[in-house]
């Protein structure tokens, strides 16, 4: 299988191709860096000059695809070069290469190519002064540092701004990510919020007139519909009312509706009173100290969605309600008759049940619904709704 070359890019040919004319153009001229009678010139003719430039060329073209092998073969000409009259041209490039090798190579090419030519740049100020004794000497090193280590470490100053401002857009990045899975998060909790209020606030009252109005409609007796009639105004007012609080929760404070305060404990009475109200026998025996108001509220709300579902779904018989404080936590229990219920009933969603336990799972606590044995019972079970939630800042999660 044959093996496809990275493709130069644009930019490099075009940086190759103005090198080879600027050396030709050199060369036509018979600009060469060393006339041909100095020692170090082995390889003695023009033509010489143009092996190096044209190869360097070359390899300016893959300076960016394959800087390592680039500055390889770049180092291996400018050493042929040093034996022929030389080309200023080819020199330019080569610096180039070692430029490009640092900025485009791989990393542990990026840290070694400015210690190799830091180094020999030290040895080339140091061996030739010490074998010539001459201050002339000098100059070699000032070339060779010139030449490989100026590029290299311009390189690699280029390289850490690229890569810091890399760093710095990736980050830039991550903190919109989060910033926007945070929003996200924040929308849903309360979309899931909100959905909680409507439901534990509407679903109640509506039961209540889905069974008073079927009850009205099928039973022709008119002072039983005028009953019927009146518990369904009587909840169609209460639900209107909390919807406009919904609805004031939802509006900011400066519009024309203010929120209204959110139910708690104290108002659990007139809660079972509208359940009594809606035909349901029920009990309530609270006793509870000072609690934090997110526990009021879910306490009230689990309550009241407790009710709305015997008021669907119990057959006839005592509900109790009992709440409860001890231990650093409020323990809300409600129990009411198992067993479907021979009158109309109101469709359910199965969402009470999920609301209920998030509300407890919010706040720290533990939810758990379902029947239980009871002899007292008439058919031996009842259906029982326990939550228990931390009132104490240590035992919140």
């Amino acid at each position: 299988m044959a093996v496809r070359l990275p493709r130069p890019h644009r930019f490099d040919v075009c940086v190759a191709l103005a090198g080879l004319l600027g050396g030709l153009l050199l060369w036509g001229v018979g600009l060469a860096t060393r006339p041909a009678r100095e020692p170090i010139v082995l390889l003695d003719g023009r033509w010489w000059i143009l092996l190096p430039l044209v190869v360097t060329a070359g390899c300016e073209a893959a300076r960016r695809v394959l800087p390592r092998t680039a500055l390889l073969v770049g180092w291996v000409v400018l050493t042929v070069d040093t034996i022929t009259q030389g080309n200023l041209v080819t020199v330019l490039m080569f610096t180039d290469l070692v430029y490009a090798a640092v900025v485009y190579g791989p990393p542990a090419t990026a840290r070694r190519v400015p210690w190799i030519t830091g180094l020999l740049t030290v040895a080339g100020t140091v061996v030739p002064v010490a074998v010539w004794r001459e201050p002339e000497a000098l100059l070699i090193g000032v070339v060779i540092g010139l030449v490989g280590l100026t590029p290299a470490l311009t390189g690699w100053l280029v390289r850490n701004h690229r890569d810091a401002a890399e760093a710095a857009r990736l980050r830039a990045e991550q903190t919109a990510l989060l910033a926007e899975m945070d929003r996200t998060q924040a929308v849903t909790s309360e979309r899931a919020r909100m959905a909680r209020e409507l439901h534990d606030m509407v679903a109640n009252h509506l039961s209540a007139i889905a069974i008073h109005s079927t009850a009205a409609l099928s039973l022709d007796d008119p002072k039983t519909s005028r009953e019927a009639l009146s518990v369904i105004r009587e909840n169609s007012v209460e639900g209107l009312a909390e919807m406009r609080r919904l609805i004031g929760i939802l509006r900011d404070s400066s519009g024309d509706t203010a929120p209204v305060a959110a139910p708690t404990l104290n108002g659990l009475g007139a809660l079972v009173d509208g359940a009594r109200t809606n035909g349901l026998d029920v009990t309530l025996d609270a006793a509870h100290g000072t609690v934090p108001t997110p526990v009021e509220l879910a306490a009230y709300r689990i309550v009241q969605e407790s009710l709305t579902n015997a008021l669907k779904h119990a057959c006839p018989g005592r509900v109790r309600v009992v709440i409860a404080q001890q231990d650093g936590s409020l323990t809300v229990s409600v129990t009411s008759p198992f067993g479907d219920r021979d009158g109309p009933r109101a469709p359910g969603s199965g969402a009470g049940l999920v609301g209920m336990q998030e509300r407890a799972a919010l706040l720290g606590g533990c939810f758990e619904a379902g029947p239980v044995e009871d002899p007292a019972s008439a058919n031996g079970k009842i259906w029982a709704v326990r939550a228990t939630l931390p009132v104490t800042e240590g035992d919140r999660e």
